[in-house]
């Protein structure tokens, strides 16, 4: 399999701005605590940068 990484859910979305909460839901993030296992390309990594306070990558 290429390259992926797991991204984490750390912080809850309320409150937050409606576009960051779509960016989490692309990432396939639902609830705290949930974790997505994602491709590593260019285009997931500008999405987790984007909502970076809000998700951590874990190994």
């Amino acid at each position: 399999m290429a390259n992926t990484i797991k991204v984490k859910l750390v912080k809850g979305l309320i409150g937050t701005r409606q576009d960051h909460r779509a960016t989490v839901r692309g990432l396939g993030l639902r609830r705290v605590n949930s974790v997505s296992e994602l491709q590593d390309t260019p285009s997931i990594r500008g999405m987790i940068n984007k909502v970076a306070y809000l998700v951590k990558v874990v190994s």
